[in-house]
């Protein structure tokens, strides 16, 4: 995984409250055993009409996000069935940090787990960010080792993240790597038992 230390990005905000996993990956693009791939299916049924065209009334299809890599949503961001694939789908379609008042646990666990780094800011504070990047081209900077997010007026916010899950994303590890941290003590202890 890549490492997470300090991201500067274009603001995509998703102003819905309760935003599901299917809602994120429909369960038709579930196939695929690999991570990757998943991007281009991202939030299907709100970006395109059954035929597979681009639908105009939905924000993401605007140019005007373009590259976004920090998605803002609403209450409860995640929840649903505890499909590991729409962090997939957020990564692959660009987005790093996803910031919302409040994440299913399942999904704000599963983000970390897949690089994705999830920031529980206040219901005012995310309604503050959507309104500016609805309005204009809003950048923030998140600084995972400060745990600030900024905007180039000024504004700053604090964010709370536990310490295990700040040190796998500052370091780029999965749980496989935390546990490969371990491996002179796992090899001393099975050279012991041999």
């Amino acid at each position: 995984m890549e490492a997470i230390i300090k991201h500067e990005g274009l603001v995509y905000p998703l102003n819905r409250a309760n935003v599901d996993t299917d809602q994120i990956i429909p369960k038709q693009f579930l196939k695929r055993i690999e991570r990757q791939g998943f991007g281009q299916f991202l939030f299907y049924n709100w970006r395109f009409y059954e035929d597979g065209t681009p639908r105009d009334d939905f924000s993401l299809n605007n140019p005007k996000y373009e590259g976004a890599s920090i998605l803002v949503g609403g209450e409860n961001f995640g929840c649903g069935s505890s499909r590991e694939h729409a962090p997939w789908a957020i990564q692959d379609y660009g987005f790093k940090v996803v910031i919302a008042p409040s994440f299913a646990d399942i999904f704000y666990n599963n983000c970390v787990k897949n690089g994705i780094l999830p920031i529980q800011l206040t219901s005012e504070e995310t309604q503050a960010m959507i309104k500016k990047a609805e309005e204009t081209n809003y950048t923030l900077s998140v600084d995972l080792p400060e745990q600030t997010v900024k905007d180039e007026n000024g504004w700053h916010a604090t964010f709370d993240i536990p310490s295990y899950q700040k040190e796998m994303l500052l370091n780029g590890w999965d749980e496989i790597a935390v546990t490969l941290t371990f491996e002179e003590k796992i090899n001393a202890f099975e050279n012991s038992k041999a």
